[in-house]
């Protein structure tokens, strides 16, 4: 021990100088820097790993269905440039309309015309189909965005249970993307079965507007031509005689029959193109009468034809049992035939407003 000193700790910390102390913090930020880097280089190794791994079959898958899609469009475009609508069976349906991918729509009518079936109307609205279909095929703007297809209820009657589908003629639209809405389901019964209502119906649903161009048809103007031939032959057979032209009755007969077959719906028929009568495919119950006041059959129009003119053969009979000659006895009949005439037409007539009508408050005898 040294004298006057307290004793020596060998095991004391030493005093550390200044720049030792700078020296061991600029180390510890280096380790803590080099830490971090590490940590970074690993995540970023691990993430392009996982990309690569996970990237590659989703790529493979893409390549696929791009394929697939090429193929499918491929088919159709040649079934297309041989026949302007497919037909189509339960394997070909699944596989090129209900199956993805699809970046096409397609319109397909459902329908049933074996001739066993007794389907007129699917006769009728077949036709106008494919004056609809062959429109689309020729116009200079046909691509392949739309397609037209046909399944028959024979060749395809999966398909009909698939959809729970009961009656036919239907049209429907498959869209590109998605599934069929319920303005993508033709209202028939409403529109009529024409090719420029349906046209006008795929615009609204696909933004594809088809020209429809129909064949020549030479009925009308033949029509034309006879009709003015009849009458040219007559006038120059009563050349001498030229007072029929100026008979009220014939002329009063002729407007009768204008005004009746206007108000009994002809230009309605016209205008849309409805079927002439519904047939239920599956209990054959032929509906002459459309259930909806918002449209109508062609034998409706008849029969409305029918009860009208029957309205006013009985009016005609009561102004004539009113003004004419004749002895009592014979008005006295025209009267009664005049009154049951109107009774029993409006009767009928009131009745069919009814039936369409259907809360339609008033009735009439038979009505």
């Amino acid at each position: 021990m040294r004298k006057g000193k307290g004793p020596i700790c060998l095991f004391s910390r030493p005093t550390l100088r200044p720049s030792q102390s700078k020296v061991s913090l600029i180390q510890g930020r280096e380790a803590n820097m080099a830490a971090r880097w590490s940590f970074w280089c690993v995540s970023a190794t691990m993430a392009v790993a996982l990309f690569i791994v996970y990237d590659v079959p989703s790529a493979s898958a893409q390549r696929k269905k791009e394929m697939v899609l090429s193929e499918k469009v491929s088919q159709l475009m040649e079934w297309t440039n041989k026949r302007p609508v497919i037909r189509m069976n339960g394997d070909k349906f699944r596989r090129l309309v209900k199956a993805p991918p699809r970046n096409y729509s397609v319109i397909v009518m459902f329908t049933a015309l074996q001739l066993h079936r007794q389907c007129v109307v699917c006769k009728q609205a077949d036709e106008e189909f494919q004056i609809l279909a062959n429109s689309w095929r020729y116009s200079s703007a046909f691509t392949n965005r739309i397609f037209f297809a046909m399944v028959d209820f024979d060749e395809g009657s999966d398909v009909f249970q698939m959809l729970n589908m009961n009656s036919a003629p239907t049209f429907i639209n498959f869209p590109a993307k998605g599934k069929p809405k319920r303005g993508d389901t033709y209202e028939l019964q409403v529109r009529g079965f024409s090719a420029e209502q349906i046209a006008r119906w795929i615009a609204d649903r696909t933004d594809v507007n088809i020209r429809v161009i129909r064949p020549p048809n030479y009925a009308g103007p033949l029509m034309l031509g006879l009709l003015l031939a009849v009458i040219g032959g007559l006038v120059y057979l009563r050349r001498s005689n030229m007072e029929f032209l100026f008979n009220k009755t014939g002329w009063a007969f002729a407007a009768l029959c204008f005004v009746l077959a206007m108000t009994s719906g002809q230009m309605w028929n016209h205008i849309r193109g409805p079927p002439y009568a519904h047939k239920n495919p599956h209990t054959g119950h032929v509906n002459y009468i459309h259930g909806s006041s918002q449209a109508q059959f062609v034998a409706e129009t008849h029969i409305v034809l029918l009860f009208n003119g029957g309205v006013t053969l009985g009016m005609v009979l009561l102004c004539e049992a009113a003004t004419s000659d004749m002895d009592i006895g014979k008005r006295k009949i025209m009267c009664v035939a005049g009154i049951g005439l109107v009774v029993l037409f409006f009767s009928w007539m009131l009745s069919i407003f009814r039936s369409k009508y259907h809360g339609y408050p008033y009735s009439f005898l038979m009505s």
